[in-house]
């Protein structure tokens, strides 16, 4: 089990304690970069946000792809993240 809380960031998932990195709109969807430190590295993470109706819907990112530094795992997450939204669309948030 601590190999899955190590691989979440604390075991639910959220990547919590990771810091945004970069944020950016991309068809309408804000995707937030929050690479995740794991052993020295930084695994690939981010948030996809969109407002919907008045609620904000969010999708968390989160890849096995382990990067020596924050600015690539950054810059993989935004390449990531706009390969899911053409990909999903809105179908990601259900």
């Amino acid at each position: 089990m601590s190999f899955l809380k190590k691989l979440f960031g604390g075991g639910d998932g959220s990547g919590a304690g990771a810091k945004p990195v970069e944020e950016l709109e991309h068809e309408g969807y804000r995707v937030t970069t929050t690479p995740i430190p794991e052993g020295g590295q930084y695994r690939l993470s981010a948030v996809i946000t969109k407002e919907v109706d008045g609620e904000i819907l969010e999708h968390q990112l989160i890849r096995a792809d382990l990067f020596t530094n924050t600015q690539d795992a950054s810059q993989a997450a935004i390449r990531k993240a706009k390969q899911v939204i053409a990909e999903q669309g809105d179908k990601m948030f259900g």
